[in-house]
């Protein structure tokens, strides 16, 4: 039963891990990375669709992205939504949409560095959660009679040294990313 519980927490605390990676792609260090874009939404035949689905986007060099749009049409809706979707970006269009990220300036590195911090404190928040949810089913089962005081005790020791391990990670994880964006 505890086994169970404690490999479907787990199970959830891997996925926050992957939704803070995914968190972390969006914060841009100055390299040009195509996932700076995703979250961008482009008008496709009256419904909005996400940038990567009408386009490709790849990496020229080391500061500019390349989107090159499937229909020819598309070039001057992605350029907008590009402009419009808060990102400070502004692409260079001809017949394929060139996208130079400017330079990080120490204060924006700054602004990005709470960013980041932000997302990994959410992630912390979600795996306290998790534990929660798993020291109440562990409290109900005890209450139940279906496990011992001493198998609610070392169950509840076993879910904390499990949170520490992915709290830890998640902070390994903030600090590989700062260190990214103070680089120069």
């Amino acid at each position: 039963m505890i086994n169970d519980l404690k490999k479907d927490g787990e199970v959830r605390m891997n996925k926050t891990l992957e939704s803070l990676e995914q968190g972390f792609s969006k914060v841009r260090t100055g390299r040009a990375n195509p996932a700076i874009l995703k979250d961008v939404m482009v008008p496709y035949y009256g419904t909005d669709t996400p940038l990567l689905q009408v386009a490709n986007v790849g990496v020229e060099d080391a500061r500019t992205l390349i989107v090159q749009p499937y229909e020819r049409t598309m070039i001057s809706a992605i350029d907008k939504a590009i402009r419009t979707a808060n990102l400070g970006l502004n692409p260079v269009t001809s017949d394929v949409i060139r996208v130079p990220l400017p330079s990080l300036t120490e204060e924006t590195r700054r602004d990005m560095q709470k960013v980041a911090r932000a997302e990994a404190e959410s992630a912390r928040v979600a795996i306290r959660n998790i534990r929660r949810d798993i020291l109440v089913d562990i409290k109900e089962l005890l209450k139940e009679k279906e496990i011992s005081e001493d198998e609610d005790r070392k169950g509840s020791e076993d879910v904390q040294k499990l949170t520490d391990k992915y709290v830890g990670e998640v902070d390994r994880m903030l600090a590989s990313k700062e260190q990214d964006l103070m680089q120069v």
